[in-house]
């Protein structure tokens, strides 16, 4: 994951170069705040692995990380680490990039297209049928989100994720914001701050999100039609009042939400659907998929053309979950998973 984050930094700073596209984004780094005394031994773990690696990543001071993001207070604050290559953006970026990109190479996008079947003969994939008549292929990438586990049946596959309401406020404008200021990540809040358009951005994971099924969804159903749930972001907000006691009186310019992925492991999944020849699958972002996303795609792009995958993804790989996995048991094994999104394993079981 390391090092697909790496590529994926690299691959953003190089996007208009590598699409001729257009990307803005950002890149000041991250703060990580422990609170708890297993946190700041999670951070001093993630320091020293890091370093193995070789990423700038260090314990900074107190007085150094307010100096970074003036909006931070330090009460009660244990260590706070700082990574220095960690950016931002605005996510449909990329996307769009990519397919503005992909269409000046030739490559057909079929916008407001509904996928009605995915046909196989053999355990083979042999074609793609659509509200605009079908499509022959061997080879299916499910990237469809929310809609993953709804794509793969079509084809007989099985894959075990849950998509997961995700929100965010965005507040007013507010002197003193600038956008070089880093991400900050507080690990037991499960909250994070950022600038946005001269606001500040506060999201988290809730301790009981509201998760859904694909197969219960109306066919025009879109995350716009997702219910948003104000007094959630009150809730993480006030978790974090004696660190950001700004967000007590700032007014709120926008409240958005999403539904990314979650995974029984708080993994991605990606690779072949087990028993159905031609079916990839990428997905299971659990929230944090997005600087990841170029990399990831390039590497199955290889994987599609040679055959293999350039690196070792099996720890991603969809068939690592029992098929047994009962949805009672996904669904708890996933909001576990997303209520402590910023914890490590360690951390996870001195709770």
């Amino acid at each position: 994951m390391t090092r697909l984050a790496v590529r994926g930094v690299e691959k953003i700073a190089r996007f208009t170069e590598e699409t001729g596209e257009p990307m803005i984004f950002f890149q000041p780094g991250s703060l990580k705040i422990a609170r708890r005394p297993e946190h700041e031994a999670q951070l001093k773990d993630e320091v020293a692995h890091g370093r193995k690696l070789g990423l700038p990543i260090d314990f900074v001071s107190l007085a150094e990380a307010q100096r970074l993001m003036p909006f931070l207070e330090t009460t009660a604050i244990r260590a706070i680490t700082h990574m220095r290559t960690d950016i931002y953006l605005e996510p449909a970026q990329i996307p769009l990039g990519y397919c503005r990109a992909a269409g000046k190479l030739g490559v057909t996008l079929l916008p407001h297209t509904r996928v009605t079947g995915i046909a196989t003969d053999g355990g083979s994939v042999t074609k793609v049928t659509t509200d605009r008549g079908d499509i022959r292929t061997p080879v299916v990438v499910d990237a469809a989100g929310a809609w993953l586990r709804a794509v793969a049946n079509l084809a007989g596959g099985r894959v075990q994720l849950v998509p997961t309401r995700h929100q965010l406020l965005i507040t007013e404008p507010l002197d003193g914001v600038r956008p070089e200021q880093p991400i900050t990540r507080i690990i037991d809040a499960n909250v994070y701050v950022r600038p946005d358009k001269g606001g500040l951005m506060l999201g988290g994971y809730e301790s009981d999100p509201l998760q859904y099924d694909p197969r219960d969804l109306t066919p025009g159903f879109e995350i716009k039609d997702m219910p948003l749930d104000l007094e959630v972001l009150r809730g993480l907000s006030e978790r974090v009042r004696d660190q950001f006691p700004v967000f007590a009186t700032a007014k709120v310019r926008e409240h958005r939400g999403g539904l990314p992925t979650m995974t029984p492991d708080g993994e991605h999944i990606i690779g072949p659907v087990p028993g159905i020849r031609g079916l990839l699958v990428v997905g299971g972002c659990c929230v944090g998929g997005l600087t990841i996303a170029p990399a990831i795609g390039e590497i199955m792009a290889e994987w599609i053309v040679i055959g293999k995958p350039p690196v070792d993804l099996s720890s991603m790989a969809p068939e690592r979950f029992a098929t047994s996995l009962s949805e009672d048991a996904l669904k708890e094994a996933c909001r576990w998973h997303y209520a402590h999104h910023y914890w490590s394993a360690q951390s996870r079981s001195a709770q």
